[in-house]
């Protein structure tokens, strides 16, 4: 429409809500569709975050709130970055946003010009690029392998540095594979980074606490305290919360870069929920004995996602440290044909036909940047789990 932005066209819709919303559709159509396309834990949000929300209502803390977060929840903050990363920050550090998208988002709009490059590792979080995008810069990507469980090596990340790089974009464990970098592969890509101090690092540190088998999660800014004054820390508390919908998410950086985020803020959405900010306040500062409690869960569903999906002959499925996704690679599909003549061309056509064949919805693998591959969340019940599973070795059985 001749209205609309030429922004607009550099831009696509999420690729995760649509399969979320078609398998909606299907569901509500009549059709037996189970979904693994969402990436949001299946549990309750804690009671005592619950309450913490009932108790501000109450109490009528129902105003507006300072742009970028009330004072007790950048407090809050400022604790957890203390005792889980040892990193120090001060409430004038803090920002708070309406979930850790608007977050990145705001810092994206509030440093890139025409021609910056952000750099993100592939397969990546689906909004990285189209952000950047919109923001005015241009994604530029680094591609992890099967052979390397998809992390880039050091190597990579220093070839694809160039004058232009204006940000690296590091998510680890992943969304979309689950993969987590060990300090010591961490520490070399900050080696890396260290030799190039007009490149800037956004983390998106979400799936911090969703970490299995031993896995030590750490952050750019922990690793190599050289970073600290060019580094965003991103985290909130939809995931390990299980608070998706109560959109709080956070980042502490350089002052100046936090000042400039906070005014993009006030011109756009202003603060966020005051009741969610108290119960994010609660979810920081209260018990996390719940966590570990969920992880097992979570590390359970992983192991038999994992064994069921390599159990398929062309299926090989990593068994990722953390989040709650797998990233099966399909190359051994490639070129099949379903029993109603529907050749598996790429990761894009086997979702499509696995979707309307056996009612499964999962992610097709090039909306995160890497194929043949596609995207399983295991964050729903494990009879849901198992029959899906069981549905996607029956639909490869199928293929001639």
């Amino acid at each position: 429409m001749p209205f609309l932005s030429d922004t607009l066209s550099r831009v696509k819709p999420s690729p995760t809500i649509a399969v979320t919303n078609m398998a909606a559709e299907l569901k509500a159509a009549g059709k037996d569709v189970i979904g693994l396309g969402a990436g949001e834990p299946d549990f309750d949000t804690p009671d005592n975050v619950k309450a913490a929300a009932i108790a501000a209502i109450n109490d009528g803390k129902t105003k507006y709130t300072a742009v970028d977060g009330i004072p007790e929840l950048k407090k809050a903050i400022c604790a957890k970055f203390k005792r889980d990363n040892g990193l120090d920050y001060t409430p004038e550090q803090v920002t708070v946003g309406t979930g850790g998208k608007q977050v990145l988002y705001n810092a994206l709009m509030a440093t890139l010009n025409p021609g910056d490059e952000v750099l993100i590792p592939a397969p990546y979080w689906v909004s990285y690029p189209d952000m950047a995008l919109l923001a005015g810069g241009e994604p530029k990507f680094v591609e992890g392998q099967l052979q390397t469980r998809f992390k880039i090596t050091p190597d990579q990340l220093e070839a694809a540095i160039t004058p232009k790089t204006k940000w690296f974009i590091f998510n680890s464990p992943s969304n979309p594979t689950g993969a987590g970098y060990s300090r010591d592969e961490l520490k070399a890509l900050t080696d890396v980074l260290k030799k190039h101090p007009h490149v800037w690092i956004m983390t998106d540190d979400m799936y911090e606490h969703l970490a299995y088998d031993g896995f030590d999660f750490c952050t750019p800014a922990q690793v190599e305290p050289e970073l600290y004054d060019r580094t965003l820390t991103v985290n909130g508390v939809s995931k390990a919360y299980a608070m998706t919908g109560w959109r709080i998410g956070y980042a502490a950086g350089p002052k100046e870069l936090i000042g400039a985020m906070r005014k993009i803020q006030s011109q756009s959405t202003s603060n966020p929920c005051s009741i969610s900010q108290w119960a994010a306040v609660e979810a920081l500062n209260g018990t996390q004995d719940f966590i570990p409690a969920n992880n097992e869960t979570f590390k359970r569903r992983r192991d038999m996602v994992c064994e069921m999906l390599n159990a398929v002959e062309g299926i090989t499925c990593p068994v990722p440290e953390g989040a709650f996704y797998v990233y099966p690679s399909i190359s051994g599909l490639i070129g099949k044909t379903t029993p109603d003549g529907v050749k598996i061309e790429d990761d894009e056509t086997f979702a499509k036909a696995l979707l309307e064949d056996k009612g499964v919805a999962v992610v097709f693998g090039a909306a995160f940047g890497l194929s043949p591959n596609f995207r399983v969340s295991y964050a729903t019940s494990d009879e849901a789990l198992k029959e899906a599973c069981t549905r996607i070795q029956d639909f490869c059985a199928g293929l001639n």
